[in-house]
């Protein structure tokens, strides 16, 4: 068993492609995905950009990846960074994880449209919702964000925020600590004396941790 852990970057659809609007709302520009062996030991990465087909990069886009029209121009369109990435995965089993679901409903929905002979049950039976996974782990009643869990963690970021591979990486780092129940919990503790604190020293903890404490409140909103 293999397992790839695997972030999308998206371009909202120009308002202009009405009819393409009702399919899908965005388009992916960047693949990030590293892949992890049987040991959970990271022994590939795989980066591609996009160029979406249906309006260029909007500013905002740019200003939170990074990713500008010229770096897209020329690298190939979804059906092609997407064949690459199915076979950088190879036949051999394996399991996809990504943080939250919103990233193979993406594929699923660009699959249909641009490449509707594509059976997405492939992408279903191979699917873990990492976030979910993480949040029933800890008992938690909402999601948690992925720079929250890491925070938590006290993992410092690697790269880039909002750069696929970056987050990719960083998303993994959760999955290989999930993978030892001892060091988790140890890790996870203080997490969950701030979120469902039982006494003073809680408390205490809270007032050295300010991040945590703005954590409770986020998933208080």
């Amino acid at each position: 068993m293999k397992y790839v852990v695997i972030d999308l970057e998206m371009n909202p659809v120009d308002r202009e492609f009405r009819e393409v609007k009702r399919q899908m709302k965005e388009e992916v520009i960047e693949f990030g995905a590293v892949r992890l062996d049987e040991n959970f030991q990271q022994e590939a990465e795989f980066q591609c950009y996009v160029e979406p087909e249906y309006g260029k990069i909007k500013k905002h886009i740019t200003n939170l990846t990074g990713i500008k029209q010229e770096m897209v121009d020329g690298k190939g369109h979804y059906a092609e960074a997407f064949q690459r990435f199915v076979d950088w995965i190879g036949e051999e089993e394996t399991q996809i994880y990504s943080w939250s679901m919103s990233d193979i409903k993406q594929l699923k929905k660009e699959c249909r449209f641009k490449l509707p002979d594509f059976d997405v049950k492939w992408l279903d039976s191979r699917w873990v919702d990492l976030q979910q996974v993480f949040d029933d782990r800890l008992g938690l009643h909402n999601n948690l964000a992925l720079k929250h869990a890491l925070g938590a963690m006290d993992h410092q970021f690697e790269g880039t925020q909002h750069t696929a591979l970056a987050d990719a990486i960083n998303t993994s780092a959760i999955l290989v600590l999930m993978q030892d129940d001892e060091k988790f919990r140890k890790t996870m503790q203080p997490v969950l004396d701030i979120l469902q604190p039982k006494d003073d020293l809680a408390s205490s903890i809270g007032d050295l941790c300010p991040d945590l404490l703005k954590l409770k409140q986020d998933l208080s909103d």
